[in-house]
């Protein structure tokens, strides 16, 4: 049976419509990993001498683990936002004479092989091997890489319990942000020193390999938990409907000034509101706001104004980056029946365009109290504001034409990555790094008042050629448009 679940999972991924596509996206991502890989290699290597220099009186050992409670943290903070559970398609199966708990435990063992489990492996061998080298024990250093490995596994299904958990709320960020940041609270505080303990479980399993038995108990349990909670699932009538509440509808009468966009816009807002998955677009607009506010109060960043158009960027246009990168992948599911429509696809891309300047406008102006921490900020958000509505917004549409994933609106609500492809990553690049290295470039030649005017006539640029930047764009997605049809109407 495992035999034909890997065959199933590599015909799935030959056979998908996203594979031949975007090959240069594919080997640009590989690219990067293996840069990562190499970056962490030489972490591990530089790690001991490094500690040795600046800790002369401590053994880096020691030292290492009084940090891996940090580190683990971290690790499940990231992995919440960015690994998911590698689900098949497991509906088809259901169908055949195929045991449920072969499907759970092949979905739960696949996720043991992710790429994210072994990550910490590049920088603790070569940091192990360096351990040898200075005169510790080699079955001491085994056993404590093997008692990392272990933790790792811990965090790795701790996550999807926390994923599953969070799922049913609308805050679905909520719980690991409470759960990370009350047991980073407990240790910073001193009310409960957990790196200590953490440090001093490593130590005694280097001592003492029965330790192990510690974690292996811990690693059956939450496995035995997530058995448990994705075999309650897997059932065909799973997804359907227990509970029929009655929902108010709004006309939206006001949306008709908006011309021949406002059909688009209505459907927009409607789609916003009524699915899980781009309501989480307007609550995460809060904390988008408010990002400004660990920076700015900060006197490090006092003397780093060039650093004000990156974080002007991003509070004026959360929504545009978070809700204009799926653009046109919110309409998956009915975009075939979109396109057999006698309408004009300019006027579709241009409601897009519309909402997402609208929700930089009232962002800017509900980030206007940020002036109290000084009138340059205002100035760097009004230039971010404008470069924001002239450039990142045709640069989100384009980069949209790109876009060949399903999205199902109503999974998790947020930090749910499915439907994000390389194209998601890639277009950060022009969306945040460009204006910044634009400013910086212009901080550095001149000053801050004329990096500022430089973001401005470039999005003044942008708005004055927006019908022209419209019709290219338009033109790409006419293109594009029966690859998209045919990618979204699969389901891989």
């Amino acid at each position: 049976m495992l035999k034909q679940f890997v065959s199933l999972e590599i015909k799935a991924f030959f056979r998908s419509a996203s594979f031949g596509k975007g090959m240069v996206l594919k080997i640009f991502m590989l690219l990067l990993a293996l840069w990562m890989i190499f970056g962490l290699l030489v972490t591990g290597l530089a790690l001991y001498p490094g500690l040795k220099q600046m800790f002369p009186d401590q053994d880096p050992f020691v030292v290492v683990n009084n940090v891996v409670f940090y580190w683990f943290l971290m690790d499940l903070f990231i992995r919440f936002f960015f690994q998911k559970l590698p689900v098949m398609a497991v509906k088809p199966l259901l169908l055949l004479p195929v045991k449920r708990r072969q499907v759970v435990n092949y979905v739960l063992g696949k996720s043991a092989l992710s790429f994210f489990n072994f990550l910490h492996l590049f920088i603790v061998v070569p940091f192990g091997f360096m351990l040898v080298r200075s005169g510790h024990g080699l079955g001491a250093v085994i056993v404590w890489g093997f008692a990392l490995l272990l933790l790792t596994l811990i965090v790795n299904f701790l996550n999807f319990i926390i994923e599953s958990l969070s799922s049913k709320t609308e805050l679905s960020y909520l719980p690991i942000l409470v759960l990370v940041g009350g047991l980073f609270a407990l240790n910073y505080f001193n009310i409960v020193s957990i790196d200590e303990v953490v440090a001093s479980f490593l130590r005694a399993v280097s001592s003492n390999p029965l330790w192990l038995v510690v974690p292996l108990l811990i690693l059956a349990l939450v496995y035995a938990y997530n058995f448990r909670l994705l075999k309650e699932q897997l059932y065909l009538d799973h997804s359907l409907k227990t509970k029929v509440q009655q929902v108010e509808a709004s006309t939206m009468a006001w949306t008709r000034h908006f011309g021949d966009t406002a059909p688009f816009i209505q459907m927009d807002l409607k789609l916003i509101w009524r699915n899980k998955r781009p309501r989480s677009s307007v609550f995460i607009l809060v904390i988008g706001l408010l990002y400004g506010l660990f920076f700015y109060p900060n006197p490090t960043y006092a003397n780093m104004p060039w650093f004000y158009a990156f974080i002007g960027i991003f509070v004026t246009g959360i929504f545009l980056i978070n809700f204009g990168q799926f653009i046109p992948a919110w309409d998956s599911g009915y975009y075939k029946m979109l396109m057999a429509q006698n309408i004009k696809y300019e006027q579709y891309l241009r409601s897009k365009y519309v909402l997402m300047t609208a929700s930089v406008i009232v962002l800017f102006v509900l980030s206007i109290p940020y002036v109290y921490f000084g009138w340059k900020i205002l100035l760097a958000h009004f230039a971010a504001a404008v470069y924001n509505i002239g450039i990142n917004t045709h640069v989100i549409l384009f980069g949209g034409s790109f876009n060949r994933k399903k999205i199902d609106l109503n999974q998790r609500a947020a930090f749910n990555y499915q439907g994000t492809g390389a194209v998601q990553w890639i277009i950060g690049i022009p969306l945040m790094l460009l204006p910044l290295a634009i400013f910086g470039l212009f901080y550095a030649v001149a000053n801050f008042q004329i990096a500022c005017a430089v973001l401005i006539v470039l999005g003044l640029t942008g708005i004055v050629f927006h019908q022209k930047l419209m019709s290219l764009i338009t033109e790409k997605y006419l293109e594009s448009k029966y690859k998209m049809i045919d990618a979204f109407s699969q389901d891989s």
